[in-house]
């Protein structure tokens, strides 16, 4: 199976950080905010509404034509397409924690479509994809036929966590007319509450506590991403196994370790803690025998004084 889209340069999607405000005569004022663990029941009810009364176009991906472009589309069930199956009986959950208040956990909805034939990404790769992203109501507020590379730790935890349910392409064609054609990527769908989304701090254009709907086509992965170039591959800084890298601060100096040099605030960088071998393994010394690496051991310094 095969798509292929012009290759523009690669950009993240970064989950913006803004102020929802209004103006009134006494000037701005925060919208308040709600209680997180209230707000599931109200986002499921909206997401669960919607995958029960809409279906997507199966009936394309189960007999493809040649051209077929392998993008998932929406509709309502209703007149001529009232037989059609419910999204409810198709999707598949997971259950994710919110990353600011872990104690709140989401039924996650996604939808697999298209599984992909090659490698899966893991929460911190990058993911080369093309995607749409909508509201319930099926309009759209972005979107990218050509393909994007994404730091998977830099997206919303929804998009995040549908992604990583698909696997990529198996061959990548470079063209003679500079497009990409990409045979076995994987296509989905993900249902995201708000609380797995922009939550409060939404971009331009999309309203505070947005239930949205991602939908993308996973094209290639890249593995081993080291955020900090300390030596210590990001997969590794996950201390806590959560798969969460943002609270993980071994110092706790408010910089996660995937992006602290200086893991444990020693004064000595990470990467002269560890030895990197000429074949590029990786080592962890434990100079003090306390069964903490060095490089996350503070103390370490004084006690090799």
């Amino acid at each position: 199976m095969k798509s292929t889209y012009r290759f523009l340069t690669l950009i993240l999607l970064t989950a913006l950080v803004v102020s929802s405000c209004r103006r009134d005569d006494e000037g701005p004022e925060r919208i308040p905010e709600r209680d997180r663990a209230a707000e599931v029941t109200a986002a499921t009810a909206e997401i669960e509404a919607f995958l029960q009364t809409h279906f997507y176009n199966y009936e394309d991906f189960e007999n493809p034509t040649p051209n077929f472009d392998y993008k998932i589309v929406f509709d309502t069930i209703a007149g001529e397409n009232a037989d059609k199956t419910p999204l409810i009986e198709q999707v598949m959950t997971k259950q994710v924690f919110d990353r600011v208040k872990p104690e709140v956990i989401y039924t996650l909805y996604y939808l697999k479509v298209k599984e992909g034939e090659g490698d899966s990404p893991l929460y911190a790769d990058e993911a080369l994809v093309t995607y749409k992203g909508q509201f319930l109501n099926l309009d759209t507020f972005d979107a990218s036929d050509a393909p994007i590379k994404f730091d998977l730790t830099q997206v919303v935890t929804g998009f995040q966590q549908g992604v990583i349910e698909l696997s990529g392409a198996t061959n990548i064609i470079e063209n003679p007319d500079g497009t990409l054609t990409f045979e076995g990527f994987g296509a989905g769908a993900v249902f995201v509450p708000s609380g797995l989304g922009y939550w409060l701090n939404s971009p331009s254009g999309i309203p505070v506590y947005s239930q949205l709907i991602f939908t993308y086509k996973l094209y290639d992965v890249t593995t081993d991403i080291d955020h900090d170039s300390d030596g210590v591959p990001s997969l590794l800084e996950d201390l806590n196994g959560n798969e969460y890298l943002g609270d993980d601060d071994t110092d706790e100096n408010g910089v996660p370790n995937y992006l602290d040099t200086d893991d444990d605030g020693d004064g000595v960088e990470t990467i002269d803690e560890i030895i990197i071998n000429p074949d590029g393994t990786v080592e962890y010394p434990d100079s003090s025998g306390n069964g903490i690496p060095d490089y996350l051991d503070p103390d370490y310094p004084v006690l090799n004084n």
